[in-house]
């Protein structure tokens, strides 16, 4: 199976958490998962994966594979987005997304199927 990472934004911590209550409400079945965290590091970002991964059944080494990649192959947009999340304030979280392909295929499907 394969995986993406992607960085989407900041967010207020309560608004992220909202957010996720309403995914899993939702829609829990999906193979997605937002991440947050307070500072933009690649150790950050592995240790908020870590207990995603039993849940979802996901190859373990692969998802921090993919956000490794990430890291290495997206200094520029790592470095803007560190940027923005210092200039929001110690109230926000870096939001980020991993996904399987099929999960994130299925997340935009159902976007689509709101319009």
């Amino acid at each position: 199976m394969s995986y993406t990472f992607d960085i989407l934004g900041v967010a207020p911590l309560l608004y992220f958490f909202h957010q996720q209550e309403e995914i899993i409400e939702t829609n829990p079945q999906l193979g997605v998962e937002y991440l947050g965290c307070y500072k933009c590091t690649l150790d950050c970002f592995i240790e908020s994966v870590e207990p995603v991964i039993p849940k979802r059944g996901w190859d373990f080494q692969q998802v921090v594979d993919t956000t490794i990649d990430f890291w290495i192959n997206h200094s520029d947009t790592i470095s803007y987005w560190k940027t923005r999340l210092e200039d929001a304030g110690k109230d926000n979280l870096l939001v980020a997304r991993i996904a399987n392909m099929k999960g994130l295929q299925q997340a935009f499907e159902s976007l689509l199927d709101k319009t």
